[in-house]
Formats: C-alpha cells, structure tokens, sequence
C-alpha cells in the first residue's frame, strides 16, 4: 500500500462515526486532501471494512462483499424512457459502479405520465444526458456513460461487449429480439421487461436461450412496431413495478456467483395482485 493510501485509510477511519460508517463529507473531505475520486475512496472504504453511510439501510442484506460487487459491476440499461428511466435511478441508489445508457431519444411531453426523468425542465432533451445528470446528483460514486445513439451501433456493440448485465427497457418487439441476439453474442445475460396498460412481463434471458423469441413468437405482425404499449397505453404504477423487478432480478444475478442456465420470468396483471410465474 502506498504511504498516501495508509494516510487516507487513518484518516476515514477517524472520520467513522458508529459502525464505521463512513458519511459523505468525509468523501468531501478525502476527495479534496489526498486528490483522489469518490470511486476511488468508496473502493478503499470497502477494502477495509468499514461501509458507506449512505448504504446503511442495505448493509444488512448486501453486506461489504455485496457492495464490492456492485461497485465493480458495470451494467448497461438499453432505453431510457419508462422502465429504463426508473431503473436507472434504482441502479444509481443501490451503488451499482459504471453504468451504461443507451438512447438515441429526446424527451417530450406525452412521457410526462410515466417516465421519472422527464420533467417540464427536459423536454427536448437527450434522455441519457438526462440520466447521467441525475446520476451525478444522486450518487457520485457512480460513473454513467451516456449514448445518444441506437444501441446497434458499432460504437453501441463494442461498450455492450464490456458489460456484465444488459437491461431490456426497449418500446419495439423487434428491437428486443434484436438486442436479445447482440446480448447473446456477446455471451450476456439480459433482463427483459415490458408494460401495456395495467399489465407487464419481466424474464431473465441466458444467452442462446431462445427465451424473447419464444415469449413473442404469437405476436401478430401489425402490433410488433410498438407492442401492446402503443395501443393500450402505459400508466406509471405498472412501469415503476415492472422496472422493480427487473432491477431485483439483475442485483440477484449480479451477486450470484453461479450463472444461471435456465429462463425464469413473471406475468403481472396489476388489476389482480398476483404474480404468474414461468420457468
């Protein structure tokens, strides 16, 4: 260890209060004295054990190892509309370390309703610039890279590739399926979801599974523009639970060791509060 790591590990923790947890003016304070990033300190927190105030109420359901893991992940979100709004903003707070956003759309005023990044104040703006300002505001030990572009891109493809997690938040069937068949070339797992009206869908895809195309092989060719979300609608009660799950579903594999081999995924009809399962 370098001399100015050991003097910025007795200085956090002498600026520990209870349970070594370390708030964010000593972050403040570090950043400033040994010119050194917040990642780079969060990082040096956990290596000695001591752990985030911030993270305080997930301490006990992540623990230090937990939150090395997703400090270290990197994790793409690919649309950053509805779904890829919320989940964004889940992924931030959790401490996820390097995030993705790919979109190549600006916001406007119909995603009022629904989309939490969109506000009178972003109307017309980059809905990943977007993100990653609200990235910074939240969480500063979190580092987003923003793409205002479509994820097929060369430039789209060649960031997936250094992912270890993709988030389908896409509003396009074949979009989807499209970025299923990249995420599998890739050897990545990808978790899907989608909303219509009071209704949604999440499913965790393994590469070369086949899952998306066996989930959509009935859709009739005139909804597969837009789905179901284009005819029916979306409310923001079904968007915020169907993101929920999906993020619950990527921190599990994110702090699984094993790779899961199989599919699993849920219906949810938020009219009957119950959970219909698939395997």
């Amino acid at each position: 260890m370098r001399h100015s790591d050991t003097l910025l590990v007795a200085f956090l923790k002498a600026a520990a209060v209870e349970d070594d947890l370390i708030p964010l003016s000593a972050y403040e304070e570090a950043a400033q004295k040994f010119a050194v990033t917040f990642k780079e300190i969060e990082t040096i927190v956990l290596e000695n054990g001591l752990f985030p105030l911030r993270y305080l109420r997930q301490r006990k359901l992540l623990a230090i190892w937990g939150q090395q893991r997703l400090l270290q992940s990197r994790v793409a979100v690919i649309g950053c509309g509805g779904l890829g709004g919320s989940i964004v903003e889940m992924l931030v707070r959790l401490g996820v370390g390097n995030l993705l956003v790919v979109d190549p759309d600006f916001f406007v005023e119909s995603n009022l309703n629904r989309q939490l990044l969109a506000t009178t104040a972003t109307l017309g703006r980059y809905k990943a610039e977007v993100a990653s300002e609200r990235c910074a505001i939240i969480n500063p030990m979190v580092t987003l890279e923003a793409l205002n572009q479509s994820f097929q891109s060369e430039n789209g493809i060649q960031s997936l590739a250094s992912c270890d997690l993709v988030f389908d938040a896409l509003d396009s069937i074949p979009l989807r399926l499209e970025l299923a068949e990249i995420c599998s070339s890739l050897d990545l797992f990808l978790i899907h979801g989608a909303v219509a009206g009071w209704y949604g869908q999440t499913a965790l895809v393994p590469p070369a599974s086949g899952t998306m195309a066996r989930i959509y092989q009935r859709t009739e060719p005139e909804s597969q523009a837009d789905g179901f979300e284009g005819s029916i609608g979306n409310l923001s009660p079904t968007v915020n639970v169907i993101a929920a799950l999906q993020v619950a579903a990527g921190l599990s594999h994110l702090l699984d060791g094993e790779q899961k081999s199989s599919s699993a995924g849920c219906f949810v009809d938020l009219l009957i509060p119950e959970l219909e399962s698939w395997s």
